[in-house]
């Protein structure tokens, strides 16, 4: 799976980086770094951070190939 997040709208609220720290990683105070390819042992953990996301930012699947905000 591919994952996309927005950084633009992304506020740093790391509700990502707590549910799946092996894809993202804060660099800094609200710098956002994060792998593109998911592994298959993180997918689940992924979903749950997109969902977790209080602004919607990260983008998986589908999305990203579609361009869909």
């Amino acid at each position: 799976m591919r994952t996309v997040v927005d950084l633009t709208r992304c506020q740093g609220y790391a509700q990502c980086v707590f549910l799946a720290p092996e894809v993202f990683e804060l660099h800094g105070e609200e710098g956002l770094l994060y792998a593109t390819a998911v592994p298959e042992d993180q997918v689940e953990r992924v979903r749950q951070a997109a969902v977790a996301c209080p602004v919607q930012a990260i983008l998986l699947g589908e999305q990203v190939s579609s361009g869909a905000r």
